[in-house]
């Protein structure tokens, strides 16, 4: 199987072909990937997805490590093979579209190029808790928030308790899957808090109480 390539980018029209030591690989990428990619000439790296098949050999490539992750995911889906899969990620960005299978946006997910209703539905219903957990693992690899979110009571003033160190991170991880800062707020200052709470668990149940 042909996990990565690396060589030069030949671009012929729309077609992307990875030279590697004069041997010329043809993948097909998403929009998304596409737009990502160096010029013509240039070096280049993806991620590749092999599919076998009785007569042919195809290559799925990808620049970005969140929009390999979630195609992995999308593939799992009945009906929703490799071709499939790339044409969704064509509509969106990763993020996006895992956000709106998380919060079980089918509306959203049906303006997406490519994902019909019960395409949305299926997608929702099988990988709703995957998504979760997806955006949340991308969160925990970026930035964590430093400052406390605009309406946190400031150190000093009249609060009762000093705040959860982890809701401030289920906070940002709720605006980054589409919902407003006062919504995410007002949802995470009601969340019961565990001794043993984890920002899985913290996230699970605020997104079981953000609005639809």
């Amino acid at each position: 199987m042909i996990a990565r390539l690396e060589g030069t980018l030949m671009r012929e029209g729309d077609r992307v072909i990875v030279d590697c030591n004069g041997v010329g690989y043809e993948v097909t990428c998403s929009a998304y990937t596409v737009a990502a990619l160096p010029s013509h000439g240039e070096k280049v790296a993806l991620r590749v997805f092999t599919q076998m098949r009785e007569t042919a050999i195809a290559l799925f490539g990808f620049f970005d490590v969140h929009e390999r992750d979630l195609f992995d995911l999308l593939i799992t889906v009945k009906n929703v093979g490799p071709s499939t899969a790339i044409a969704i990620l064509s509509g969106a960005g990763p993020r996006d579209i895992a956000a709106l299978i998380a919060r079980e946006d089918v509306p959203g997910l049906t303006k997406i190029k490519g994902i019909g209703k019960k395409t949305a539905e299926l997608l929702v219903v099988e990988l709703r808790e995957k998504c979760e957990l997806l955006v949340l693992s991308w969160n925990a690899d970026g930035t964590r928030p430093g400052a406390a979110p605009s309406g946190n009571p400031r150190p000093g003033g009249s609060q009762r308790h000093q705040r959860h160190p982890l809701l401030g991170e289920v906070m940002t991880a709720l605006i980054n899957m589409g919902w407003r800062s006062i919504e995410a707020e007002a949802v995470v200052a009601e969340l019961p808090i565990a001794e043993d709470a984890t920002l899985e668990t913290l996230l699970r149940q605020a997104l079981r109480s953000m609005p639809r």
